[in-house]
This record gives structure tokens, sequence and C-alpha cells, in this order.
């Protein structure tokens, strides 16, 4: 949208005429009498005429430069404060466990459950800053905080098991995420780690990990994954097995709570659902925005013509004299 800021100033289009209209002429000198005219009057009496064009349009330059044209871009919706959350995701060998019951009856492995609820969550997080953290030998930095959810998801959606071993780095995993809030400056720092197992790898344990969380003031809600109990078959028949007895809840608990976050457990796709959702109502989106219109002044054009044109009169001035 194009506007002039200070359109006032096109009031004073009409001050050349005005001063030549009401102001006292300059005392000329006497005038010399000639016998005839000189040669090349009329050629001078032509550039007269086209310097006054040339003067004209460049007061009107001017005034335009004056009135401060600007070009207002689409409004951008921003949000003056924003959360950082990271992601940290177990990739290790036992997210293949197919014992996750879909409403259908079906069962999907840990891994495709989390992905599938995972993206929905990211997809409503406008507003925050997010990033994904993988572990399994070791945990590293898949996706830096960004406010682009669908890099997030997309790299998400491209995580495979067996990228990083088959082990469980919980301690690494938080310390990879914890590190990314080092040079942070948002008000909230929040941290959701999802693991099926315990810690069974790693440089750092996860309990040291959670005591350098605590101190970047970030919060971490901890999930537990896996099923309570599945049906196994044999060639002697069938049985009751408990596929999470790996599952370190004690551990998940004690991180979550050194830092002021809870620990929840997803038996199924739907409870992990229901986990994001109670995540969503602790953690809010913030609902504070501020509209931004990108701004590109253009008075740099009208002056650079009036420039243009003071420069031709100039010459012709000198050339006639």
């Amino acid at each position: 949208m194009f506007e002039f800021l200070w359109w006032w100033s096109v009031l004073l289009l009409p001050l050349p005429w005005l001063v030549y209209r009401f102001t006292r002429p300059v005392p000329r000198p006497a005038a010399i009498h000639l016998p005839q005219l000189p040669a090349g009057l009329g050629s001078q009496q032509a550039g007269s005429r086209l310097r006054f064009i040339l003067m004209s349009l460049l007061w009107l330059c001017l005034i335009v430069a004056a009135s401060r044209p600007v070009w207002y871009g689409n409004p951008v919706q921003i949000q003056p404060e924003h959360r950082d959350m990271m992601l940290a995701v177990d990739l290790s060998g036992s997210m293949e466990m197919e014992d996750m019951l879909l409403p259908d009856g079906s069962a999907t492995n840990r891994l495709s459950a989390v992905k599938h609820v995972l993206s929905d969550f990211i997809s409503k997080r406008e507003g925050d800053r997010l990033g994904l953290v993988l572990f399994a030998d070791h945990g590293y930095l898949q996706t830096p905080l960004t406010l682009d959810r669908n890099t997030v998801a997309q790299q998400l959606s491209r995580a495979v098991l067996g990228l990083v071993g088959k082990q469980t780095a919980i301690g690494e995993g938080l310390g990879v995420a914890t590190k990314t809030f080092i040079d942070s400056k948002a008000p909230q720092r929040v941290i959701i780690l999802l693991s099926d197992g315990a810690n069974t790898a790693g440089v750092i344990d996860p309990i040291e990990a959670a005591k350098l969380a605590k101190e970047y003031d970030v919060t971490i809600y901890t999930i537990g994954v896996g099923a309570d109990q599945i049906r196994q078959r044999s060639l002697f028949g069938s049985r009751i097995i408990n596929p999470s007895q790996e599952l370190d809840e004690r551990t998940l608990t004690q991180i979550a709570k050194m830092t002021g976050g809870e620990y929840f457990r997803a038996r199924n796709p739907e409870e992990l659902e229901k986990i994001y959702q109670i995540i969503d109502q602790l953690e809010p989106i913030s609902a504070v925005e501020q509209t931004w219109r990108p701004t590109d002044e253009l008075f740099r054009y009208p002056l650079a013509l009036a420039l243009l044109f003071s420069a031709v009169v100039a010459v012709m001035r000198k050339r006639h004299g």
C-alpha cells in the first residue's frame, strides 16, 4: 500500500508562484537600446521556457520527497515474547516394539505412535521456538531452535531407528537439549523427553543432566512410552508379558520433579495424545501478538530526480550566461 506520511507538504506546492506574484522584483540595470535584435535571441527564449519547465519539475520532486512517500508490505504477525521448547525423542532399538494399540485394535510401533501424536502437537505450537534432539547410543541436535514448525515436523518424520545406535543415552539427550538454552533469552524454557527404557549409554548421568537444566531454569516434562502388558504367542500357547519392564520410571519421575515438571505414562497413542493436551494446558501458548508491516521509504527517488533537474538547469545557465 502506498501512502504519503507528510501529505500536508503538498500545501507548499504554489509557494514559488506566490513569491513571484506578491514580492517586488529585483531592480535591473537600465536597458540598453539596440538598433536590432541580437542573433540567437529566439533560442534563448526557448531555453528559458525549457528552464522554467525543469525548475517546475524540480520543485514538484522536492515537494513529493518532502511528503515522505512510503510503501507498506503485507502485515506480519509477531509475538513480543516466545517460549523455547526442545523435544528429546528416544531412538533406541526398543522403540520398534509394536505394543501401541490403535483404536481399531491394530498395533503400531512406539516410534510411529510418537511421530503421529508429536507432529500434531508441533503444528499447534504457534509462536514457540521448537527444536529436536534425538538420542540412542549418543544424543545429537537434529533441529536447532526455530519458529519454523514445518521444518521440525519434517525432521521428526525422517527419524529412523538405528540411526545412532540401539542403546539409550537419556543423560546425553537432556544435556544436548539443555545446551541449546545457554544463549536463550526466552522467559520460558521447556524440554519434553520421551523414552521407553533406562539410561544405558552416554557420558553423562540423567540426574546430573537434570541438575544442569535446573541451573538454566529449564522445566522438563518426561513421558514413559510403552504398554504395560501384551499377549505373546508361542509354540506352547500364549502368555502375558510386560514389554516396558526396562522403563526407568523412577529416574524419569525424579528428573521431572527436580525441574518443576511432571512425569507422564503413555501406554497407547490415545494416552500419549492426552498427555500433550495436558502439557498444552501447563505450558499455554502466548496469545499476545503484535502486527508489523515492512516499510520502504521512497523519498530517495524523487530527491534523485530533483538533483538531476538541478544539474541540468545549472548547465543551461552556464551555457546561456
